[in-house]
């Protein structure tokens, strides 16, 4: 063996495998030159039989040939694979239209969201967001909700076991009574901790609306669920009035359900607001006149409100002597549930493309 013989071996296969045009034959002639008896295979077991000064050269062409043939054998297959492709498919017309994808769409409770976010914040109002696990005292304690409130029982709110407490050396459950000493974490039951959080962090002028998903151990039916979205808004300034509240309110339900329907302040009671009231719109269905969706009133819940209570300001350094503000929260699903005519909340996490193609 020598080199003329590699050259000529080299040759052979280049012209073999540039004439070959199927992938069976292709397979035969890398077998005939790279298989456990083929060509490179007998080179280099003629390797030892050669003089010492030429088994370096003669290997490293043995190599090199080896190579090329790997490398003509690789394009060569992908050259068939395309044709053979093409002849498959036929001739392809590019006037012919394309296959329609079809495009996802942002989640009807997403969509109000939005869309409740941006009629806020053309009033002036900026977004902010909270983390959904919350201490204690933000979520309870700084909004002037006493340790004794039935909201605090484990049975209304998703409390998180607490690490082993340093003092008693013993690990604090979600069945243990509430004590202010530990500062136990939950999944917070309302918006309203980002309210603390914020105000604790800056300083009035406020003006903030808070959207997030909250958490509250409730049986899952048709009007409840153990997870559901709300959005909760304040203002805190110099001065504000009861009429402030309802001005927003009034622009904020005309923009959602129409300039033509009618709203009702009654008043009520939660521990954060003082005074405090429930709105009511004039039912979209019947307009105020009596229907099922209703219930003959003519009238339909959408949020809580009030104004500030001045401990919460106590609670997070400001002077309610000189600051006063207002606050209210919503629920993301039942405003979705007016606006759209659902029936059923269990429907927005069902994930039923029948229903979210709607949207």
């Amino acid at each position: 063996m020598s080199g003329a013989d590699i050259e000529a071996i080299k040759n052979q296969a280049d012209s073999e495998i540039e004439n070959v045009s199927s992938l069976d034959a292709l397979e035969v002639l890398r077998v005939k030159y790279l298989g456990r008896k083929g060509v490179i295979v007998q080179l280099t077991g003629s390797i030892p039989g050669l003089p010492v000064e030429m088994r370096r050269i003669f290997g490293q062409q043995v190599n090199e040939l080896k190579n090329r043939i790997i490398s003509l054998v690789a394009e060569k297959q992908k050259t068939i694979t395309v044709v053979s492709s093409e002849e498959a498919v036929g001739p392809v017309d590019i006037s012919m239209p394309g296959i329609s994808q079809e495009l996802g769409r942002r989640h009807p409770l997403t969509q109000v969201t939005d869309e409740i976010c941006a009629i806020f914040t053309h009033m002036g109002f900026s977004v902010v967001e909270g983390p959904e696990m919350e201490s204690e005292y933000n979520n309870f304690t700084a909004l002037n909700i006493p340790l004794e409130h039935p909201s605090r029982d484990v049975f209304d709110t998703f409390y998180i076991k607490s690490p082993l407490d340093p003092a008693q050396g013993e690990q604090v459950t979600s069945h243990q009574s509430p004590v202010e000493t530990r500062d136990r974490l939950l999944l917070r039951s309302h918006t309203s901790p980002v309210q603390i959080r914020t105000m604790k962090s800056s300083k009035p002028p406020l003006a903030v609306v808070v959207p997030g998903r909250v958490y509250r151990p409730d049986a899952v039916d048709a009007s409840h669920s153990f997870m559901f979205h709300q959005i909760e808004g304040f203002i805190v300034d110099a001065d504000i009035k009861f009429s402030d509240l309802k001005g927003v309110l009034e622009v904020f339900a005309r923009a959602v359900f129409g300039k033509d329907i009618k709203m009702r302040f009654r008043p009520h009671f939660f521990p954060f607001t003082e005074p405090s009231a429930e709105v009511d719109i004039s039912c979209i269905i019947c307009g105020g006149k009596g229907c099922s969706v209703c219930g003959k009133k003519g009238w339909l819940e959408i949020l809580g409100s009030g104004m500030i209570h001045p401990n919460v300001f106590r609670h997070v350094g400001y002077d309610p002597k000189k600051y006063t503000g207002f606050a209210f929260g919503m629920g993301i699903e039942r405003i979705a549930m007016l606006k759209y005519g659902i029936n059923d909340i269990r429907l927005f996490f069902e994930n039923d493309l029948r229903f979210l193609n709607q949207f």
